[in-house]
């Protein structure tokens, strides 16, 4: 279920060509603990095995790309080069430097496989929010969102085979922080990844339209550490949503809304802007009204250590917090409460920014991810937001409190889940 890697089996099929798989180990990534470490590489041990099986050698390269890549091109007369799509900074610098150590001959292309409608034929441009990309996605629905050719067995053997890979030897050797542990409830992989979509069509989609934004409630898909690891396609997702759509129009419309739309917009966001993870990186009439409370009294203070431990005076916002920590995934609805309270207990925008998005990426396994970035930027910047009565510290940005979310669910059930 990866169009780029199905774009490259067809090339190689038309030249009669072998076709290698490479995957380009970093020993470090935006401070990813072992806990996002060990998924992705379990993950890829089941696409080693699954290429083996399609005659195609997997190869498991140390290192940075450009330093790797373009070496393991020459040496085994690589005649062209397929790569997927990442709209974040250091995933496009890799491939930009990689392109810059190619040989001429070697021709470079770049799929979309992270989203159903790619990034730059879905808008030329960043959107407004969700209104403004909402129909030009659903008009390009009909074309992108199609079944997957199948992936053949591979006719052209390679003349040298893959190097058997040491699993846990790569796993050892990573320089990464390896108190964040691995979770217990998510098994890596692209087998598991599918069960938990046919538990969730099963079992939830059809309680999701009602109870997603009831944390104590079995609603939600929880696929998005397949997702973010690419080990479930998101477009594998909503082929198998939509089949139940006869039947639960509404879930399935809301999960489209969020899986599809959202999730494109968040890519659109990062792609188009820079600034996605900074305050610079708002709409000017949300950093004018954070720059004019910037000085507003904070009835509490809390330094990044409080909020990591969860030692806050808001037990609601702790249980949150440890959910996170405990479980590698913090409710949806509650993330956005959880945000916009680092915004009320910080010195300023911008450390709160600073602090959601290191807790987020430290913990999430579904961080360092376009969809984490935005949501931080809704939370506490009103991005793909609107201007809201103005209140001291947010300004305009939309306001969030414990009576509401105790308006919604039964906060005391899920606080006494989650007890320090």
């Amino acid at each position: 279920d990866n169009w780029a890697f199905l774009y490259a089996q067809r090339l190689a099929l038309k030249q009669e060509l072998p076709l290698h798989v490479c995957f380009c180990l970093v020993p470090k990534f935006l401070d990813a603990p072992i806990r996002h470490y060990g998924f992705m590489l379990r993950g890829l041990q089941e696409v080693a095995e699954e290429c083996a099986e399609l005659n195609i050698p997997f190869h498991l390269l140390l290192g940075c790309a450009k330093d790797v890549l373009p070496a393991f091109v020459v040496e085994h007369g690589v005649g062209g080069l397929v790569t997927d799509f990442c709209p974040l900074r250091l995933p496009r610098q890799w491939v930009e430097d990689v392109r810059e150590r190619l040989p001429e001959d070697v021709p470079f292309a770049q799929v979309d496989a992270h989203n159903i409608v790619p990034c730059w034929v879905a808008s030329p441009k960043q959107e407004y929010s969700a209104r403004t990309i909402r129909g030009k996605i659903h008009d390009q629905l009909p074309e992108f969102l199609t079944e997957f050719p199948p992936v053949v067995r591979h006719p052209y053997p390679p003349s040298c085979p893959a190097e058997p890979i040491a699993w846990e030897a790569c796993y050892s050797s990573l320089q990464v922080d390896r108190t964040v542990k691995e979770v217990e409830w998510a098994t890596p992989g692209t087998a598991a990844g599918l069960a938990v979509l046919q538990s969730f069509i099963a079992e939830r989609l059809k309680s999701f339209g009602s109870h997603r934004n009831d944390p104590n409630k079995a609603a939600l898909s929880n696929l998005s550490p397949w997702f973010h690891f690419g080990q479930v396609s998101t477009q594998r997702a909503i082929l198998e949503v939509q089949k139940h759509r006869g039947k639960y129009k509404e879930s399935v419309d809301v999960f489209v809304e969020e899986a599809v739309v959202r999730r494109e917009l968040a890519e659109n966001f990062c792609y188009y802007n820079d600034n996605y993870d900074s305050v610079q990186g708002a709409y000017d009439w949300a950093q004018t009204t954070l720059k004019l409370h910037a000085k507003d009294k904070r009835p509490f203070l809390y330094e990044l250590q409080e909020l990591e431990q969860g030692t806050t005076h808001d037990p609601l916002w702790n249980a949150a917090q440890l959910q996170m920590v405990r479980e590698g995934k913090m409710h949806g609805f509650l993330r956005m409460y959880w945000a916009k309270k680092i915004l009320e207990w910080t010195r300023s925008p911008e450390e709160a920014l600073q602090f959601a998005i290191y807790l987020n990426d430290r913990y999430e396994l579904d961080g360092r991810d376009p969809n984490g970035y935005v949501g931080c930027l809704w939370s506490i910047c009103g991005i793909h937001d609107q201007g809201w009565a103005e209140r001291a510290i947010f300004g305009k940005i939309r306001y969030m409190n414990y009576a509401g979310c105790k308006r919604k669910f039964d906060v005391s059930q899920f606080e006494r889940r989650y007890a320090p």
